[in-house]
């Protein structure tokens, strides 16, 4: 766990280096234009859309360590293209081999981690990897900020280095790890035939607990993640007249919080249930909106303005804290043993469909819509805490509130009424 927890936070850190400048980097450094440059972000976000879909099944065959490695050794190769490419066919095609290996990285870690945990140990995994990864990501754009430089394209070349070693480096932890088989789900919960039988995506899609994470997660990213960069940054700078410097405070404010408040957070949430503490998530994000609202057609002064337009991101990242120990280790809880790697594709695809709706929803409606929008965000935070105590209802009682299992390990499978114990 500890090598893979390391090999997460050191590509994240590889990640921070380029993608805040991707888009200086194609429109301005190689001279490709705005077109361009919205091309190959496009390209990046597309690329995990396709790639995705078949991620999962290939885990679930070949296991997520060599799915891993090649993620990383094929992310690997388009960074260090992406630092060479000075025509349009060679950044597409880069942007493309990167965001298609990164995506892939998300469920193979995320298998890794539920095959190096159990279901008391699986919190805290999950906890730690989100703000390794946060850590990694704001250390990694802090630093490359002070090296980039749009006069001198071979800084750029530096950075796109830097974080293909990075990925190498990952492909390279990940192939000391051995994976206890002693942890696996094969010993921690019975064999789901049924489930087996009827086929991967049908059988996903026939069971109505993932189907309903599936759609509160697809919310939560949209409302939230999917408005960070386009609709919040269009709506504070055109209704809030915030500065374009003040974004990058409202999304340094929000990393703090993630990294200082994690651990503190995880010790009130793994004790609670799941879904309560999404439905709290809805509520504190509700109380954000609100902010921003008062922050863009409020009568305030500017500085006031400012102020409560960091304070939204702040709560924003309170609001991750808590979903990081929940979310995540969810999923695995209900995916039967043959198919982890298919419910950890399957959500990772939501996550990307609600970031490319969101930038495309949020965007025109924050520039313009200043009212509506934030009218429309605040029903959908709500509609987060509706959604989650609808999803509670679904659970067995160990899968919503894990600290139920104290002395013996109790694996819960689909049925309420069917358990295994087993001895620790």
């Amino acid at each position: 766990m500890r090598r893979i927890q390391a090999g997460n936070a050191l590509s994240a850190f590889g990640l921070g280096f380029t993608v805040p400048y991707l888009y200086v980097y194609v429109a301005q450094v190689r001279d490709l234009g705005a077109t361009t440059a919205g091309a190959v972000l496009a390209v990046f976000a597309m690329a995990a859309l396709v790639a995705l879909p078949f991620t999962g099944r290939v885990i679930d065959r070949r296991g997520p360590l060599p799915v891993l490695v090649g993620a990383a050794l094929l992310a690997g190769a388009g960074a260090v293209s992406m630092g060479l490419a000075g025509n349009v066919p060679a950044v597409v095609l880069s942007a493309a081999l990167l965001g298609a290996g990164t995506a892939i990285m998300q469920p193979a870690l995320a298998t890794m981690i539920v095959w190096t945990s159990d279901s008391t140990t699986r919190t805290r995994a999950f906890a730690t990897q989100f703000f390794l990864q946060n850590l990694g990501l704001g250390i990694g754009g802090l630093i490359g900020g002070h090296i980039v430089d749009a006069s001198r394209p071979g800084s750029f070349l530096l950075l796109f280095g830097i974080e293909a070693a990075m990925f190498l480096v990952l492909a390279g932890i990940a192939l000391t790890v051995r994976l206890p088989r002693s942890l696996s789900l094969h010993e921690l919960r019975p064999e789901n035939a049924e489930a087996k039988a009827r086929g991967g995506m049908r059988a996903l899609l026939g069971h109505k607990a993932m189907v309903q994470l599936c759609v509160l997660g697809f919310v939560l990213f949209f409302a939230c993640y999917g408005q960070f960069e386009s609709g919040l940054a269009a709506y504070g700078t055109e209704a809030a007249g915030i500065q374009p410097s003040t974004l990058g405070t409202a999304l340094a404010a929000n990393t703090a919080v993630i990294v200082v408040a994690q651990f503190v957070v995880l010790r009130f949430v793994e004790r609670r249930s799941r879904t309560r503490v999404i439905a709290a998530v809805g509520l504190i994000w509700t109380v954000a909106w609100l902010i921003a609202g008062y922050a863009g057609l409020g009568h305030g002064s500017q500085a006031m303005a400012t102020a409560a337009f960091v304070s939204t991101y702040a709560l924003f990242g309170l609001g991750e804290a808590m979903l990081s120990p929940t979310v995540a280790p969810l999923v695995a809880d209900l995916a039967p043993e043959s198919m982890v790697g298919q419910y950890n594709s399957a959500f990772a695809l939501v996550k990307q469909l609600a970031l490319a709706v969101g930038p495309a929803v949020g965007g025109p409606m924050g520039a313009a819509l200043h009212g509506p929008y934030i009218v429309t965000f605040v029903l959908f935070s709500l509609g987060i805490s509706v959604l989650a105590l609808r999803l509670g209802k679904q659970l067995t009682p160990v899968q919503d509130k894990p600290a139920l299992v104290s002395k013996s390990r109790v694996v819960a499978v689909h049925k309420p009424a069917e358990a295994v114990e087993t001895p620790v």
